[in-house]
């Protein structure tokens, strides 16, 4: 062990026995260890040289007697950690070289712009058949190359047990059908949250690949978009989802098929007390798109009832809360947990 400092393992055992005899000559050294004579007075000056081990008198054949070795190897000690200490750092410098030198030599891989419509959708869907944990997007109205219907690649990760998370911009829920597509979503097993504006369009693969349009909208020619592999950039982007997730309003949406009647049954305060009372599937479907800001008349369309219809139910929905404002019932929502 103690080779790290100079002091060979013949060396350490010879020492170890003269602090065993105290005091020993050449002779009885080379007896106790069956070493030649000759090795033994090498090892011995060996050992003197190190301040290990010191004659007892100018006799060359005197006894032998060992030294502290705290003191005699303790400038060496310090010698040594302090090349350590040294090494550690140059190890260290250089170490931030490489990673200077490999990100500069190698950033075309950590950011690729592609461009096209139909490049950016095969990308979309190579990157979900690839997925294995989780798939996020910021989906907002008017997508630049692939609709909610034709992201057949979705309902196939969701079943092999990929999980998606998607936010969506209140404008794109008041597109033709959109609800209901959101809902085909949902029943597979996406988790659904809506906020009014969106910062951009985005698309992160098993937090190691993101997809991000450089422009916002289309311009009259071809989207162009980032694909950012590992990187800081990628550890920014996903940090801007997990914000705005955290933020956004949930939605919960049934089969799209089984929209109920307009004359379903709505809730009685007079049944049940509002503390205790918990919206339906299709109370809860209303009550998304009304905290996400959609217009009564937009909420109507998506549901299939009537404008009048929407507005009783939430009403209804107030007085069950024991709130007779909107806001107050958006606030309701919140603090009951309702979604």
């Amino acid at each position: 062990m103690l080779d790290v400092i100079g002091l060979t393992s013949a060396e350490e055992e010879l020492y170890r026995c003269l602090l065993q005899l105290t005091t020993a000559r050449i002779d009885e050294l080379a007896d106790r260890l069956h070493r030649p004579r000759e090795q033994v007075v090498a090892q011995v000056e060996a050992l003197r040289g190190k301040g290990l081990v010191q004659r007892s008198d100018n006799d060359p054949d005197a006894p032998l007697r060992p030294t502290a070795p705290d003191v005699a190897l303790g400038g060496t000690l310090l010698r040594r950690q302090e090349d350590l200490e040294s090494a550690r750092r140059l190890v260290t410098q250089l170490a931030e070289e490489y990673r200077t030198g490999l990100r500069r030599h190698h950033v075309d891989h950590l950011v690729e712009v592609i461009t096209g419509a139909r490049v950016l959708r095969d990308r979309l869907r190579d990157l979900q058949n690839s997925a294995r944990t989780e798939v996020l997007w910021f989906c907002r109205a008017n997508p630049l190359a692939m609709a909610g219907p034709e992201n057949v690649e979705e309902f196939d990760a969701l079943a092999r047990g990929v999980s998606y998370r998607a936010i969506y911009e209140r404008d794109l829920l008041l597109e033709p059908g959109a609800l209901a597509d959101l809902a085909k979503g949902v029943a597979a097993g996406e988790q659904a949250r809506v906020l009014d504006r969106l910062p951009v369009r985005l698309a992160i693969v098993d937090a190691r690949t993101a997809i991000c349009p450089l422009v916002p909208d289309r311009d009259g020619g071809e989207p162009s978009a980032a694909v950012i592999g590992r990187s800081q950039l990628l550890d920014a982007l996903l940090a801007l989802f997990e914000s705005h997730w955290r933020v956004a309003t949930r939605l919960r949406l049934d089969d799209p098929l089984a929209v109920a009647a307009p004359e379903a049954r709505r809730p009685d305060p007079a049944d049940q007390p509002g503390d205790g009372y918990q919206p339906d599937a299709d109370e809860a479907r209303l009550l998304s798109l009304f905290v996400a800001g959609v217009p009564d008349k937009s909420i109507a369309s998506q549901l299939g009832v009537s404008r009048r219809t929407v507005q009783r139910r939430i009403a209804d929905l107030m007085a069950a809360a024991g709130v007779d404002t909107r806001p107050g019932l958006a606030f309701q929502v919140a603090r009951r947990g309702w979604l």
